[in-house]
């Protein structure tokens, strides 16, 4: 049997290319590889030359080598987003200029790929990968690219780095790994740098990726006194990505803090334009790139809805709700748990919906344990206010944190009650006089249709003169989702993502929560009544299908007012 030890983009590192030969060799390594991008991204690439010289590490070129060999000008990476490409060349250039000629000429005598057979097993070293020195290889590519590029090569083992992210898979006969990089984190939260180490024994390979401790704060006090921009320096100190991220696909790119590049959020959005009363401040805390999530084209909301049964059959309903609809209740007990992963996970509000939610017999004792973690906004009808649900609702007057958000579409009965069913309107006016009474804060939203338009003012005003005004009312567009065929064609496409929560699964979008009338909603169904996914998973599956959405034309979607 023969071990070997495999590293990826020492990226000007020497701390970690040390600490790489040190621990490779007392797990047992005997022979020591190295797949190229010796510079870039730190402060002294003069210092890894040595040691991979003195400590015998096999080095095949990556694109950086043979750009800093020949002198060119720009490093080769296969960036294509311009703003990889600023960052990609402010570290170029500090490498050229730092890197000794003679260091430079003993780059060009590298092969760009190594080939050999070891134990049995045919073993192919390569940069990107093989098809091209700068192609990058990544995990969340399609079957069929994955077999494109074992088929290239043939061999039993395929090596290869330039993504910077480790990852090992079998293709068909032949097992592939990506050994990752020691010159940064791998974009997941930590310090420490990945190498491959392997087994090859008797034609059988095996594969461990070594997570790889080294002198971080050394590295990071090197590039501050190298002049290097802070956002270089932020990555090795944090573990996350903070430049070239516009190459990373969705899939990669979503399992990390940050997202998108600060300069592509939008300006200047207005009221009608989103999706709450205010769109969330984005700090500048000086990096060029923010995360998805909190920002305006992912707000901070929860959408919770607690059951799907009600006591009106709305015609517009965007979720079907009605009182022949599958009650998919929640509970208590699960309500209180996805209280608390949103609030670890970041969220600032969650939305109560249904259905009704009065229909369910502990919805006062699911926005008690809410309003001590989270802002509460709890939409409703308005007309379940009497006996024991009156009772309850006097327990949350005074709640700090709560607001009741009551349906109502008309000043008058027709109005609203052509849509929503005879005698709704009065119990829904007497709802709200009954919160108001209590003490509650409430608003009211107004569902938009081609037959009561005109009624928005007057309704305005009817509320005004209960003392509901400004941001406490609110006109939003019909739209055509469950029981409606008209109104505003919503999808992904369009939309940002509000993550919905129901016990059928994770949603893209509140009005779009309803798996039957609205399956391209669905972001994930629980795995069983027992195994629901996590709200961190459905955080990144929003953020993935928004990375690929947006990819596919460049574009960033205007947002559906939905809450307010």
């Amino acid at each position: 049997m023969t071990r070997i030890a495999v590293c990826g983009g020492v990226y000007s590192n020497p701390y970690a290319l040390r600490a790489f030969v040190e621990d490779a060799r007392a797990r047992g390594a005997q022979q020591l590889y190295c797949l190229g991008d010796l510079g870039g991204y730190g402060a002294e690439p003069d210092a890894v030359w040595p040691l991979l010289v003195d400590h015998d590490v096999t080095v095949v070129a990556g694109n950086y080598d043979v750009a800093v060999g020949r002198g060119d000008t720009d490093c080769g990476c296969g960036y294509s987003d311009p703003r990889d490409n600023e960052f990609a060349q402010l570290m170029y250039d500090y490498t050229l200029a730092h890197t000794s000629r003679d260091y430079a000429q003993w780059m060009t005598t590298l092969p760009t790929e190594r080939r050999f057979s070891q134990d049995g097993v045919d073993v192919h070293l390569v940069h990107g990968s093989t098809l091209a020195l700068n192609d990058f290889w990544w995990e969340s590519l399609s079957d069929e690219q994955h077999a494109l590029r074992v088929q290239e090569s043939g061999a039993d083992l395929v090596m290869c780095t330039h993504s910077g992210l480790p990852w090992q898979k079998q293709v068909g006969d032949t097992l592939v790994v990506n050994v990752g990089v020691l010159g940064r984190p791998a974009n997941d939260g930590r310090r420490e740098v990945w190498y491959a180490l392997v087994d090859l024994d008797d034609g059988r390979t095996t594969a461990e990726l070594v997570p790889l401790a080294y002198d971080w704060e050394a590295q990071a006090a090197s590039m501050r006194a190298g002049g290097l921009p802070e956002a270089f320096v932020e990555t090795v100190e944090t573990g996350w990505w903070t430049t070239c991220l516009e190459i990373v696909p969705p899939y990669e790119r979503s399992l990390g803090r940050y997202q998108l590049y600060r300069s592509a959020l939008p300006d200047g959005f207005e009221q009608e334009q989103v999706s709450w009363a205010d769109a969330p401040d984005v700090a500048d805390d000086g990096l060029p790139v923010v995360p998805l999530f909190g920002s305006p084209l992912f707000p901070p909301r929860l959408w919770l809805y607690t059951n799907f049964h009600c006591n009106l059959a709305c015609s517009y309903c965007s979720v079907a709700s009605s009182p022949q609809a599958r009650k998919r209740s929640v509970g208590l007990e699960r309500v209180k748990a996805l209280v608390d992963e949103a609030v670890m996970e970041g969220f600032t509000e969650v939305y109560m919906t249904g259905g009704e939610p009065f229909l369910e017999p502990d919805i006062v004792e699911m926005v008690l344990y809410a309003t001590e973690r989270l802002d509460v906004v709890l939409l409703t009808n308005g007309m379940l206010y009497q006996g024991y649900r009156l009772e309850q609702l006097k327990r949350l007057a005074g709640r700090g944190r709560l607001v009741l958000q009551t349906s109502i579409d008309a000043a008058s009965a027709e109005g609203h009650d052509r849509n929503r069913g005879r005698g709704s309107w009065q119990k829904a006016m007497d709802g709200l006089r009954v919160a108001k009474d209590l003490g509650l804060p409430v608003r009211v939203g107004m569902t938009v249709t081609p037959d009561n338009a005109h009624e928005v003012e007057p309704l305005r005003a009817l509320v005004a003169g209960m003392g509901i005004v400004g941001r406490d009312f609110a006109a939003r567009p019909l739209v055509a989702r469950g029981f409606s065929d008209e109104g505003a064609e919503i999808s992904d496409l369009n939309t940002v993502p509000e993550l919905a929560v129901t016990a059928d699964g994770v949603h893209w979008h509140p009005a779009g929560a309803d798996v039957e009338t609205s399956p391209d909603m669905l972001l994930a169904r629980h795995a069983s009544a027992d195994h629901w996914v996590p709200l961190s998973e459905g955080k990144r599956l929003a953020v993935q299908r928004f990375l690929t959405l947006r990819r596919a034309d460049g574009s960033l979607p205007l947002v559906y007012n939905c809450a307010v």
